[in-house]
């Protein structure tokens, strides 16, 4: 039995069945610190945080705890690529190539922007040998991609990019606007809506980032996608999730150079508020709050299935739209057709449902290894279709 902790912040008595989920959580599953976040109709009828920041158990989480949502990040980074579309600033059907020449190597000329997103470019990891320092270069990790030969022949198969997909369309965007893909998400996204959300994080910040905290081993029998990644060190599963080695390690997620970073495939940081509010824009109609987000057609875009079967990288059955995670099979979260948003290593999900008008987030510090939906994630999301 876990510590009993209370549960903070507000919510709507028709989704109190959320809450005692939530609490649930902790009870029963493990939790240590977590936030839960959901909108309807634009309005925020969830917001709910509880436990601790840290390991050690001596920092409560509070209102503004911000924590690291690994692969969650690659859904407000998708919108930056979106909106550059809506402007017309993007083609995402035109060649990669055209905005970035460099990546024309190795027989990439006629790779389109949309590879990118959806998975399909063949570059979801580097082959050679990467020191740790280089994921914090960024000049040296576009470098080496541009040059990089396919895994496989672009567009023929997909594999999850799990941490060059933010380096590959983060390129892209600097080469339009000659900004990064942070600085724009915050200019044209975060700032505002008010979303406190963050690629690429301050020092300030520093004092409220809770201590993300590794997943205990699998049960016996359970699959395990690391345990079958590693099996071959030149597999391209095992390149994509440990090339170079300090990737997924929780010592290097707690760092400031990890936090300061823009690796916008996986160190967003921020609440499940800002991410419930902006996928919450996008279930209803692309606004709220008068402030516009993505049109009709762009966010169309954002739920229409991309790539589909066997992921070369996550050795699974799995679906993308254009940037985005659509419900995988056997996820909880596929209660409606339009569904989009993505999951991240460890638990943490955000989410858009258009046909429920709603926006749906969950972010924690404690990492745990379920196949494809955390089991308290899961719970959450069940208890608020119940409430619906």
């Amino acid at each position: 039995m876990a510590d009993n902790v209370e549960i903070q912040g507000q919510i709507d008595p028709r989704f109190n069945r959320v809450k005692e989920a939530f609490a649930e959580n902790f009870a029963a599953k493990g939790e240590v610190g977590a936030a839960v976040a959901i909108t309807l109709d634009n309005r925020p009828v969830a917001d709910l945080w509880a436990g601790f920041s840290d390991r050690a158990k001596t920092t409560p989480w509070t209102r503004d705890t911000i924590v690291n949502v690994w692969s969650t990040t690659k859904g407000p980074a998708a919108m930056c690529l979106h909106r550059l579309a809506e402007q017309g600033r993007l083609d995402l059907n035109a060649p990669v190539a055209g905005y970035w020449p460099e990546f024309a190597q190795a027989g990439k000329d006629k790779v389109p922007v949309s590879y990118l997103l959806n998975h399909k470019a063949g570059l979801p990891a580097l082959k050679q040998k990467m020191p740790d320092e280089m994921l914090y270069d960024w000049d040296a990790m576009t470098s080496a991609l541009a040059a990089h030969t396919p895994w496989w022949e672009p567009g023929t198969r997909h594999g999850y990019h799990a941490f060059t997909y933010g380096y590959l369309i983060g390129e892209v965007l600097r080469r339009i606007t000659g900004i990064s893909l942070g600085a724009y998400l915050q200019k044209e996204i975060a700032q505002p809506l008010g979303l406190d959300f963050h690629i690429g994080l301050g020092a300030e910040h520093d004092g409220r980032v809770a201590q993300m905290i590794g997943a205990d081993p699998p049960p016996p029998g359970e699959r395990n996608l690391f345990t079958e990644a590693f099996k071959d060190p030149e597999s391209v599963s095992y390149k994509a999730l440990s090339n170079p080695a300090s990737l997924m390690k929780v010592k290097t997620i707690n760092t400031r150079e990890w936090r300061g970073a823009e690796i916008a495939a996986a160190n967003g940081h921020g609440t499940a508020r800002a991410l419930a509010r902006l996928y919450g824009a996008l279930a209803c109609g692309g606004q709220v709050d008068g402030i516009h987000v993505l049109s009709a057609d762009n966010i169309r875009r954002c739920y229409t299935e991309q790539s589909r079967g066997q992921d070369a990288v996550l050795l699974r059955e799995t679906r993308f739209a254009l940037g985005f995670m659509l419900p995988q099979p056997g996820t909880a979260h596929d209660r409606n057709p339009h569904n989009f948003g993505h999951s991240g290593a460890g638990g943490s999900i955000a989410y858009a449902d258009p046909d429920a008008r709603v926006g749906f987030a969950y972010i924690m510090n404690k990492m745990r290894t379920d196949a494809v939906l955390d089991t308290r994630a899961a719970a959450l999301i069940d208890a608020m279709y119940a409430s619906l």
